[in-house]
């Protein structure tokens, strides 16, 4: 099995799957999105085929920084594939696809270690939780950005190639606080599985890690509060799920940045 011409072969596929929508501009919306689910969908087999050779290996599971990026991707690919099947998030495809392609051109190229060997099924359950949260979240605040932009081309009355490809605000607006709220379910079963089944969530190796998720579940879960009992929306809770987000981002990628790429351990 020849992986380079796997890891190409995914990497066209997600481009081109987001290139053909992007474009689709005066085709058939309904063909199009046929389309982007046929050359998705084989793009995220193949992406599974790279993950599973760069990651399986005799000595047990590599989640290096660079394997464990692809593997977000994948995930957050594969969520959206499956949205795009109930709800009107197309849209997304345009920046998730490409930075998908991307992270298989990262992990092909440079070489990350993290071996993870004969993990209790807890310690497997928290990790599949904390992926799958992250994942979701990311989708959240990609949307979240996409519905900025759109707010602001609607005051400035400037609508672009995305406004017309782009659901109702109202729409765009209930997908959003869909999206938080399943990911902060997950976010709060991934924390909740760390302290029953790590045994030291607040180790020196994890406790910037747990201290930035524990914040990051905050700032969602005022987010949703303040959602359900003000009805904020609009800028604030926009600016609300991206600050989480950003927070969520440091306290996974930043912590594995620091301790994989810069200290060696």
């Amino acid at each position: 099995m020849n992986i380079f011409l796997i890891s190409l072969s995914a990497i066209l596929l997600y481009i081109i799957a987001a290139g053909l929508y992007k474009y689709r501009v005066g085709s058939n919306a309904f063909s199009s999105k046929h389309i982007l689910l046929l050359l998705g969908g084989l793009a995220i087999c193949l992406h599974a085929l790279v993950l599973y050779q760069n990651m399986v290996i005799p000595s047990g599971f590599n989640l290096g920084f660079f394997n464990a990026a692809s593997l977000m991707a994948w995930v957050i690919a594969t969520l959206l594939l499956l949205s795009i099947l109930r709800q009107p998030v197309e849209n997304l495809a345009t920046v998730i696809f490409p930075l998908a392609a991307l992270t298989i051109g990262l992990e092909s190229y440079f070489h990350s270690e993290r071996i993870l060997s004969n993990q209790p099924y807890g310690v497997t359950l928290h990790i599949l939780f904390s992926i799958t949260a992250y994942s979701l979240l990311s989708i959240s605040a990609l949307q979240a950005l996409f519905l900025a932009y759109q707010d602001y081309q609607l005051h400035h009355k400037r609508p672009g190639w995305v406004i017309r490809i782009l659901p109702p605000l109202q729409i765009m607006e209930k997908l959003l606080f869909q999206m938080i709220a399943v990911g902060f379910i997950l976010l709060s079963f991934s924390l909740v599985s760390g302290i029953v089944f790590l045994e030291d969530i607040f180790a020196q190796h994890l406790v910037h890690k747990t201290i930035l998720s524990i914040v990051a579940w905050c700032v969602f879960g005022i987010l949703l509060w303040g959602h359900w009992r003000y009805g904020w929306r609009g800028k604030k809770a926009i600016r609300w799920n991206l600050s989480g987000f950003f927070v969520l981002m440091l306290a996974y990628f930043g912590s594995k940045m620091v301790l994989e790429l810069i200290l060696q351990r």
